[in-house]
């Protein structure tokens, strides 16, 4: 019993774990399934047909492509956005900061029905029309948030006396801020960035209030095709994706700790 108590958390946190990881398990089992009808819910047979034509269901890879593009245009735009922000509320103290603050909180408080509703709203009295910009400009609006909330906690831990002893040693302001402040701040940037994506790349309610007939998205098309039945394909990317996020957090997780061997 004393060896159990002195576990417990470590059983706590295993036992969350493989709850978190079910989910994707079962996608991954059921890529390899060949379905005896449309729907793809009990497991037929087992086969690789799916893996070796990832785009064999219509307009599949068309919605993945565009998701990939607006994840990706929109992430690096708001990190780039969401950073500076974070620089400015983290470092300097203007008027209107406080309500700066709550506004930058907004996005993220605000229920996704009512920003897709009202962002749709706005396109069209501007006179934007719906389809694959309006998504884009969606996409960042809501995003910047989050990157500001990663970096500005990144921003919060830095330690001024390098940045000091750095101008003392003769560093400019931008000598100083290129060499010593953004590597400092590379790991709140890079996971705004990461989330900003995901995000980005998982969103369905607001794309779906501004999206045309010709600019769908992974999510919506998913959506779609539950009504008619999912094909494997959709599994086969959803594993994919969850592979490439894996290695990526392993990787950045195993640079982190070689930095830290090293420091030490």
């Amino acid at each position: 019993m004393s060896w159990i108590k002195r576990h417990l958390i470590t059983f706590a946190a295993i036992a969350v774990l493989i709850y978190m990881l079910v989910p994707n398990v079962i996608v991954a089992v059921f890529s390899f399934n060949d379905p005896a009808g449309k729907y793809n819910y009990t497991f037929n047979e087992f086969s690789t047909e799916a893996w070796t034509n990832p785009c064999g269901a219509q307009g599949i890879c068309e919605s993945l492509g565009l998701s990939l593009q607006v994840g990706v245009i929109a992430s690096l735009a708001a990190t780039a956005l969401g950073t500076m922000i974070a620089f400015a509320l983290g470092r300097y103290r203007f008027r209107g900061r406080s309500a700066t603050n709550l506004l930058i909180f907004m996005p993220m408080a605000t229920p996704e029905v009512v920003m897709g509703s009202s962002l749709l709203t706005l396109f069209l009295m501007l006179g934007v029309p719906s389809g694959r910009t309006a998504i884009l400009i969606a996409h960042i609006m809501f995003c910047v948030s989050f990157v500001v909330v990663a970096v500005k906690a990144r921003v919060a831990t830095l330690d001024p006396k390098l940045e000091e002893a750095a101008a003392d040693l003769g560093a400019n302001p931008t000598q100083t801020f290129l060499r010593v402040t953004l590597p400092l701040a590379a790991p709140g940037i890079a996971a705004g960035a990461l989330l900003a994506f995901s995000l980005s790349f998982d969103d369905y309610i607001i794309t779906n209030f501004n999206a045309s007939p010709s600019s769908i998205t992974f999510p919506m098309y998913v959506w779609g095709a539950s009504a008619r039945g999912v094909p494997v394909q959709v599994y086969v990317i959803g594993t994919i994706m969850f592979l490439l996020a894996l290695i990526v957090v392993m990787t950045g997780q195993l640079i982190s700790s070689r930095r830290n061997r090293q420091v030490a």
